[in-house]
């Protein structure tokens, strides 16, 4: 049981503050420092992260849709995730996503910011026409929202936790040459992880902004008015 609870290493103002806290301010100290590095001395590095995280998206949004509004987002859950999954793999350190508190604030985190998007894209009245449409199937639709938050969090938690116990219980069986290729699949699980959870991100993003045709034709025939007016 120990080995999968977050375990309080120390306290600040009667705060417990657990190893995977900890960690996770390690890994951001290390993303903050690595994007000054890379900013200063290899911008070029930058923007082929950009790049890469772009056209990952991309291939999931709409076609006409302008991706860079949504790249903040899910840029830094695509860099977080990939750095918190593989994280546990060096020694002492545990992997932030291995708590299901972090987890859980991250789906929470896409669930709000999907309500977000579609509103603004929408409009309030809109964005709650679409959901509603037709009224009988709401209840069915809200349920799906929560159900799919709730999945974001358990699988991700799911795939990072055990994928760490495994590699923790080979390497103090047999501490030598067999836990590397180990730890080179929990490497690979935790980019795939990151992968999995930053497509659905932008799927459920995709699926609250995109509008229908006959509402884009609308939408560029007023275009079209107001520039020729």
């Amino acid at each position: 049981m120990e080995a999968i609870t977050p375990q309080v290493v120390f306290t600040i103002f009667g705060i417990p503050i657990t190893n995977t806290v900890t960690s996770t301010w390690v890994m951001m100290a290390i993303i903050i420092i690595a994007a000054v590095l890379i900013r200063l001395f290899r911008p070029i590095i930058g923007e082929l992260i950009i790049e890469i995280i772009d056209n990952v998206v991309s291939s999931v949004l709409p076609e006409d849709t302008n991706i860079a509004q949504y790249l903040p987002i899910l840029g830094t859950l695509a860099i977080f995730l990939l750095l918190a999954n593989i994280f546990g793999v060096f020694p002492f350190v545990i992997s932030p996503t291995s708590n299901l508190n972090t987890t859980v604030a991250l789906a929470i985190m896409v669930f709000f910011s999907v309500h977000v998007y579609g509103i603004r894209e929408k409009g309030l009245w809109g964005y709650l026409k679409d959901l509603a449409n037709p009224i009988f199937i709401l209840p069915l639709e809200i349920i799906s929202q929560f159900s799919r938050t709730l999945s974001l969090s358990i699988r991700l938690f799911g795939n990072i936790l055990s994928t760490d116990l495994i590699v923790a219980i080979v390497f103090s069986l047999i501490p030598f040459l067999l836990p590397l290729p180990l730890a080179a699949l929990a490497m690979l699980t935790g980019i795939l992880q990151a992968y999995i959870f930053t497509i659905l991100a932008s799927l459920y993003i995709a699926s609250a902004v995109e509008v229908d045709e006959f509402e884009q034709d609308r939408r560029e025939l007023r275009q079209k008015t107001s520039k020729s007016g």
